[in-house]
Formats: structure tokens, sequence, C-alpha cells
């Protein structure tokens, strides 16, 4: 990215300006260094709090107003991604500097910060040397550290700043073992200006800008760390809301329910997200590994048998189990699918995706030496729940709440005893004009009577908005069969007038399950079957509410009444056969609609490809965008040479011409790319022409990938 055209040469927001001599660790081992790189992160911070250093323009959605918590804006054009917010809080400085420096306690994405070095720097100040972790928010890219000298001192006129950068040399910190599943990531001069007002209070001035190192997590995810406005909801926003949050706690203002202290419920909070994370993630160093998983449907299986069972709770995790943590978890693209209101359907209609059956095992398995699966309790439940609301934060954008499932003990024997699950629960995102920001539901069993520091094994979904990209194609398309096959709005509307922008976002799924290590193979198959179930659960949901009637991961579905679709339909049929002698669809009668449908559900992954000069997809089965982790919408943007491998790419441009003389050929056994950039191996692929209606005219080339399988 450029850097904003109003920054001088030596603004931190220019990358050349953190890699210079002055900031290397040469110059950081001695104090006088360290004080000389502080002294310009100071510079660099206020010209960017208060001054013009980047070019900031207002956060979409967050309008100044008489309600507004403060006024935040994002950067335009600067290095990396950055975001600014200002307001006014009832604290003290040292207070705000004091929570706000405690990173972990209010950025969920925060998994460790440790102080390894902190010296006075005069006037009052401090110098400290802090090692970073940040938690990834999808299954599908690593986690971030950071290396960055912090400064904290007093200006002239009594405003207190906290700034900071990072300092160069990736292997700064601790050791190369303990950051291995990390990118180290780079810190811009940031902080905090924190005023204080005559009469009591603070006005902040809030700073965040961040290089994620966008190269390293597969193409599709990189507007999530590209964008400032992810930043500002993930990181900035947060930080002035939890000043607030501690403000108005401490003022009495906030009242929960069944008589919980404020800082409690906030914890439960903390940790439903912490171990939802923590779960995501599953690092090493806390004992996580990843078991084979079989592919095709992308489920993760990881596992983690470091905690055993004890009567006491471990406050930081919640957890002691007999045999160990079982998570299933997997994400997946969703197509113009708005992540408030599948959260919002998701919390409201637990019936519609859930098993209460498996809430149950893992309710049940929470209880010291109780492990009930296979053999579970009879228990019938009415499929009913009940939400009582514990708090809310004081912008409301999070609810933490109990829910109840009522159940019913199909034994004469236990027809007088409770069989209700209780879950905590905490749901963020579901405001729809939050631009930018996540969607989370978030839950946990619970016992009736949960005590503060109750065990915790936090399930859930998290929905990441990307951003938008313009569909240039939509009134471009020549090809027929890409059209016929988009249900809902008239293909003629312009792409202006239509409710569909093509708008994407990223779900992840993880599931959690305790078990006793007899059980580990038996709960190991029921998780992933349930994981599973809950995917095609979510898939239907997603489609019934998106204003497209499009399906999240397949992408509109074939209409069985289309001419366009069934002919294409016929000639790849008819073309496998006329070359390669056999039949494609093994049916004995396919009339009509049923070619369509049954290509569409073909067990291989079937591909069309345009003749043009670069060949473009034009068709996919089920399988195939399965396989390509695409949708039908996207699919013409994706080349022929981008699936293949340079020994793939190598192999099919040999066998090239023998395709085009004899109309077909068979690639040996390989490995493909898929487009979140995970490596796809099969056994076989067959080429083929597929022709026209005269048997003469080559309409595309098709492709079937055959027992392929996620490596």
């Amino acid at each position: 990215m450029l850097c904003s055209p109003c920054a001088s040469a030596t603004d931190a927001s220019c990358d050349s300006a953190v890699t210079t001599p002055q900031h290397s660790l040469r110059n950081a081992n001695n104090p006088a260094g360290l004080l000389s790189i502080a002294e310009e992160t100071l510079a660099e911070f206020l010209s960017k709090a208060t001054g013009t250093a980047v070019n900031w323009v207002q956060m979409p959605g967050m309008k100044p107003g008489p309600d507004s918590v403060g006024i935040f804006a994002i950067s335009q054009s600067c290095s990396g991604v950055a975001a600014r917010a200002c307001g006014l809080v009832s604290l003290e400085p040292t207070k705000i500097a004091e929570i706000l420096k405690d990173r972990p306690s209010w950025f969920r994405d925060c998994r460790k910060l440790e102080v390894f070095t902190m010296f006075p720097a005069g006037n009052g100040g401090t110098i400290e040397l802090v090692y970073t972790q940040m938690f990834a928010p999808t299954t599908l890219a690593p986690a971030r550290d950071f290396w960055t000298l912090r400064y904290t001192t007093t200006l002239e006129n009594g405003s207190l700043v906290v700034c900071e950068r990072s300092l160069s040399g990736s292997g700064a910190g601790p050791s190369v073992a303990s950051a291995a599943q990390f990118v180290r990531a780079e810190v811009l001069p940031s902080g905090y200006l924190i005023r204080p007002c005559e009469g009591g209070g603070s006005i902040i001035h809030i700073v965040d800008q961040l290089n994620l190192e966008a190269w390293s997590v597969p193409e599709v995810l990189r507007p999530l760390y590209e964008s400032s406005k992810v930043i500002a909801q993930k990181m900035t926003i947060p930080a002035l809301r939890y000043v607030r949050q501690i403000a108005q706690e401490t003022s009495g203002e906030v009242v929960y329910s069944l008589g919980r202290q404020p800082a409690v419920l906030r914890t439960f909070s903390q940790r439903l997200s912490r171990g939802f994370n923590e779960a995501i993630n599953g690092f090493n160093e806390d004992g996580w590994s990843i078991m084979n998983c079989d592919g095709t449907e992308d489920v993760i299986i990881a596992i983690n048998s470091s905690k055993s069972l004890s009567n006491s709770s471990n406050l930081s995790t919640g957890l002691s189990f007999l045999g160990g943590v079982l998570c299933a978890k997997a994400s997946m693209l969703l197509q113009n699918v708005p992540p408030a209101v599948l959260v919002r359907f998701l919390r409201e209609h637990r019936l519609e995706w859930a098993d209460f059956n498996v809430d149950a095992y893992s309710a049940a398995s929470l209880k010291a030496g109780t492990y009930a699966y296979p053999g579970m309790r009879p228990t019938s439940f009415t499929g009913s729940q009940i939400i009582m609301p514990l708090g809310q934060t004081a912008e409301h954008e999070e609810l933490l709440e109990v829910i109840r499932l009522e159940g019913q003990s199909l034994t004469q024997e236990d027809a007088f005893l409770s069989r209700d699950i209780h879950l905590l629960q905490i749901c963020s995102g579901i405001d729809d004009n939050a631009v930018g920001a996540c969607s989370e539901l978030v839950f946990a069993p619970i016992d009736e009577m949960f005590p503060d520091d109750a065990a915790l094994l936090p399930s859930g979904f998290r929905i990441i908005p990307l951003e938008s990209k313009p569909d240039s194609l939509a009134t471009n398309r020549t090809l027929d069969l890409t059209s016929s096959l988009e249900v809902g709005p008239a293909t003629s509307q312009a792409a202006g007038d239509s409710p569909c922008q093509n708008a994407r976002s990223v779900l992840t799924i993880a599931f959690q399950f305790p078990f006793d290590t007899n059980l580990q193979d038996n709960v190991l198959t029921m998780a992933r079957q349930y994981v599973r179930s809950v995917i095609s659960s979510v898939q239907r949901i997603a489609m019934a509410i998106s204003p497209c009637g499009s399906s999240p991961t397949i992408g509109p579905k074939p209409s069985p009444g289309s001419p366009e679709a069934l002919t294409l339909a016929h000639w790849i049929c008819q073309s496998y056969s006329f070359h390669l002698g056999e039949e494609l669809l093994k049916s004995e009668s396919l009339g009509g609609d049923s070619v369509l449908k049954n290509l569409w559900q073909h067990q291989d992954a079937i591909l069309c490809c345009s003749l043009k000069s670069v060949p473009v997809f034009i068709f996919a089965n089920q399988a195939g965008l399965d396989m390509l982790e695409t949708t039908l919408v996207d699919l013409p943007d994706i080349t022929l040479d981008k699936i293949f491998d340079e020994s793939g790419r190598k192999a099919l441009c040999s066998d090239f011409t023998k395709l085009m003389q004899q109309g077909f050929t068979h690639l040996l056994a390989g490995v493909c790319m898929s487009t979140m950039g995970r490596h796809v191996s099969y056994e076989q692929a067959v080429a083929w022409k597929v022709l026209a209606a005269d048997a003469n005219t080559v309409h595309c080339l098709a492709f079937s990938f055959i027992n392929w399988s996620f490596v």
C-alpha cells in the first residue's frame, strides 16, 4: 500500500521509517538507544492522534451524536491499517492508562502480553519491551505476534501518553520455539493520549496502526488483514467502550441480574471468548494436537489430553477433565448472508441446528466422574429454549445470558429429576449497522447454580464480514450457464439496483467435547458427525435468510427448469461418453432435469472452463465447488492455471495437444490448489472436450477429479 501523501518523510505511517537504523535492535540494547526510539515514537504518535500524519476519514456507520460513545475514524491510503477514536470518560488518566495497558482484559483477540524489560525514562516515565500474541480469528490463518517498545510519559500540559511501536528484527523477543505458530506482525506508532478534564474525567485519543502481514493468509481472507474497518471494530472501538464500561460500573450506573457483580459477569464473558479462541487456534503450547481427518468436509479434529480431573477449577481456563477435550472445527465462505441476521437466527432458533442430546452429553460430562456417552439417560426435549438475560455491555453490543433447554426423562425412576440443560452464552455483533463488525454466538454448558469459578468449555460460531468486491462481471457475462444458475432477482437488473452486492463473510465453527480416555474414539466420531450436521443446517438456514436466496458455500443452486443449464449438462455427459466410451452418469433413465441433478450431485469434482487464451471456469458441480472452496458467483474469477501447481501445469501442457486431437486425456495422480490456498490431492483426473449439439463445435473443456481430498 502507498503512504498518505500528507505524511512526512519521517512519519511512521511509511514503511521505511520502521526499518531505518535508529530503530534496529543494535541501538535498542542500551537505555539511551531505547529512549531515542521512544521519543521518536511519541512524536509520531501525537502527529496521528491530533494531526494529519494519517489521512483520516469518518468510520462508516459511526456518525457522532448525543448517543455516540465517541468519534471514530479510519485511515485512507496509508501503510498498513489504522483507526482512531476520541471520547470522554469519567475516570482519571492514571486509571485509564492502567486499564488500557492491560490489553488481555479488554482485547478479546489478545492471547498473551509479557513485559520483558522495564526501566525509568525520566519525567516519571517508563520504557518497556513487550511481547504480545494475538489469536487468529479463523482456522484458515496463522496467529500474529509482536515485539514492541512501549513508552509511558506525562506531557508538559499534564496529559498522559502511552505509545508503542515495533522494534525491527524478526528474531526479537521470545525464543523461536515459543513463537513457532505465529507470524511476526508490526505495530506502527500507536497508543493513547489521555487529557485530564477540569472537574474530573478525561478525554481519550486512541490510535491503532498495524501491518498484519496479509501476504501470509489465503487471498480470500486478505480483506480481514487489510481493512481499517475491521481493526476499528476489533481493537479501537472496544478499547474506548471498555473504559466507558468500567467507568459506568464504578459509578453504579450498571445493574446486573441474579445479584452478580459486574466484574464477575465480565469475567465470564472474557472466559467464554478466550476459550472459544483457544479452541479455534489450538496452540501446541496449550496441549492441542491435530488428529487425522478424512478431508472432504474439512472438519478439523484437535485433541487436548493435558487436562486431568480434579475438584478445583483453574480460573484461567475453568477446565479439568479425566481424559481430555476434543474439538471439531471448520471454516467456510458465506455468500450474501448478513452476519448479524444469521447470528440472530442461530440464537433465537436453536432447534433448527442443534441436537439437544449432544448438549446433554456435554453438560453431563462436565460434572466430575460423569461420562455418559454412549449410554446416556433417555431424555426427551420439548424443543423450546428460555433465554434469561444476565447483563449487557453499556453500548448493548454484547449480551450475556443463560439458556435453559427444557427436557423430560423417559424413564419412570427419573421422572422427578430435572433434565433441563443450562448454557451460559454471549452474543455479539447483531447490530446490522456495525460496518466491519464480527458477529459471534458462543456458549458453554453450565450448572443451574453456577459458581463464580464454574468450568467452561465454549463452543459456537463466528462470522466475520469481508470487504465487498464489486462484481464487475455481473453485467458482462456472456455464458448462459452461469446466469441460468442464479436464483433470485432477475439477472437483467442493474448491478447498482440489486440487493445483493456479492457480500462475503467467513464463518468459523468450533465445538468442544470432554471425554473419558476409554471413549475417545466414540466421542471423536460423534463430534465429527455432529459438526457436519451443524454445517449442513447452517448452510440451509443461510440459504433461506439470504436476500438473494443463495446458498452460502455452493452459490446459487441450479434451476431445474433452466434450458441452458439442462443443455450444458447433456453436452457434458454426451461428450464424455462420446470420447471415453463410457457413461459419466450410471442411471438407466436420465430424462429432463435428472441429468442436471445427477451431474450436480456426482461424487467426482467436475469443472468446466472456457477455451479463451486465459481459460476461466464457467461451471462446477457441488463437489467441484467444495474442492475449490468457492461459489458459482465467484467461479468466473478463477483461471485454470491457478488451481494447478508447477508440475500439474507442466503435465497439462504436455497433454494439451493430445486432448485437442483425440478429445480427451487422462492425468496422473497429483495435487491442485483450492481458492483458500489449501492443497487437494486426487487419484486421477480426466479432461475432455465438451461438444455442442452439432457434435463438431467445442463449447468448453471439462475436468473430472476422481477421489479428491484435502491434504
